[in-house]
């Protein structure tokens, strides 16, 4: 985060915010401009990806199923803008160990013990850390005692859409982006490669997110995307991995997503229109799936 707050220093806060008999290391100062830039970071990034998602891979059908709320995406919307800077605060504090030198960022490649390879390493390290992490913080999220207070506001949205990607309960989101500020206090690794891969997770938060439930063949076991992710909504204990199924398939909760059996929302949408042309409307609604789980009225 220091490649950023510099930037911010040398551009923005050092000639035309900050006097300059403040010197740009004073810790105080610091932790206010890493607040700024945290949280206009977080929107920008919120805003940019989410609505890029949501006119150009989301799917506005979905926006006809019953289990779409009325005025969702204006709720996930201001949800996410109420969240964010309650977010950043203790985020900050991590920020502020690493641009005051107590991770173990490194700036030059020259740096990694292993060279490239020690980068690429620890790019993919990187991944499998942090989807382990966020498995197990997710999973315990999901604990009685603790769901309602935290981790129930996210799982309002049944029908996402990407704006639902950052909706969550303040302490709920930054205890899900633990791994990621953790690893680099941990294990080394190049900032520039942190600050790439720190981008990512957010765009892959809000991709599994989108109702875009297209997958390779190939990956279909392997990548937790957006049809594994909504069935964790529709059906709440499944599918708490980030990106991949591994961790699922090690406790038990994985689920082999509805959409890939043509029993996802998709298919909802297309069998109850079916039975409107027939004229049918509605025999079909008190069997179908996402009305006769008990998951799906309760939790």
């Amino acid at each position: 985060m220091d490649l950023v707050l510099n930037v911010a220093d040398y551009y923005f806060f050092t000639p035309y915010v900050y006097p300059s008999t403040w010197p740009e290391n004073e810790i105080i100062r610091q932790s206010i401009s890493l607040l700024v830039v945290t949280n206009l970071g977080a929107y920008i990034l919120y805003f940019f990806f989410a609505t890029l998602s949501y006119y150009f891979i989301f799917d506005h059908s979905l926006k006809k199923h019953p289990l779409f709320l009325e005025n969702q995406v204006y709720r996930e919307i201001k949800y996410t803008v109420q969240a964010l800077p309650w977010i950043s605060i203790p985020t900050v504090l991590l920020f502020l160990a690493e641009v005051r030198g107590y991770s173990k960022l490194y700036d030059n490649i020259e740096d990694s013990a292993y060279g490239w390879l020690g980068v690429i390493f620890s790019m993919v390290s990187f991944l499998f850390f942090t989807d382990m992490g966020i498995y197990w913080i997710h999973r315990g999220l999901h604990h009685k005692l603790v769901y309602k207070f935290l981790h129930k506001p996210h799982h309002v949205w049944k029908i996402t859409t990407p704006f639902a990607s950052h909706a969550f309960h303040p302490m709920d989101g930054f205890l899900q982006s633990l791994p990621y500020h953790i690893y680099p206090f941990i294990f080394p690794l190049h900032k520039v490669v942190y600050l790439g891969l720190y981008i990512f997770v957010n765009v892959w938060t809000i991709s599994i997110h989108d109702g875009d439930f297209r997958v390779p063949k190939c990956l279909e076991a392997v990548i937790n995307g957006s049809a594994h992710h909504t069935d964790h909504h529709l059906y709440f204990d499944y599918n708490y991995g980030q990106y991949f199924t591994l961790w699922d398939r090690i406790g038990g909760s994985f689920k082999y997503p509805s959409a890939f059996e043509g029993k996802g929302p998709l298919n909802y949408l297309k069998t109850i229109t079916e039975e409107k042309l027939n004229g049918h409307a509605g025999n079909g609604c008190k069997n179908e799936q996402f009305f006769s789980g008990e998951s799906l009225k309760t939790k």
